[in-house]
């Protein structure tokens, strides 16, 4: 199995980040083009991306402010029973992220490029927290 993982600070709250990786209003802002569900265990999220791209993923843990998992259900073959998640800790005013995705079948294409692209949308979700700026989703790999 391969796994992917991303560390980085944002320079706002716990709680801001936390809110803003764990509701559909938040997710809007920097990874799917729609979204609906609810942040507690169990419960199900619905993410619209493009056609074609209608995934869910089911809450495996929320621990307000502090973490937040989703294992993927219907989704692209490779990321079926994969765990998108975030683990979070307040130091010095700024929040640590510590992003994973783990249980990938495989080291291939598409993990490579799934690594890039997290980069590339966690960066959007710091610009979003920090400085407010919204990019809309079709241009969200290109900024």
């Amino acid at each position: 199995m391969a796994d992917i993982f991303h560390y980085f600070p944002i320079n706002v709250s716990i709680d801001s980040v936390f809110e803003t990786i764990s509701t559909p209003n938040g997710l809007d802002k920097w990874w799917a083009k729609t979204s609906s569900g609810k942040a507690a265990v169990g419960e199900t999220f619905q993410f619209f991306f493009e056609p074609n791209y209608h995934w869910t993923a089911v809450v495996s843990k929320c621990i307000a402010n502090n973490e937040f998992e989703l294992t993927m259900q219907t989704s692209d073959e490779d990321w079926e029973g994969s765990k998108v998640g975030f683990r979070l800790t307040e130091k010095n005013g700024f929040t640590e992220v510590q992003f994973y995705h783990t249980n990938w079948k495989e080291n291939n294409e598409h993990f490579r490029i799934s690594n890039f692209c997290w980069a590339m949308y966690l960066r959007i979700l710091k610009r979003n927290l920090e400085f407010g700026e919204f990019v809309p989703y079709a241009d969200r790999l290109n900024v």
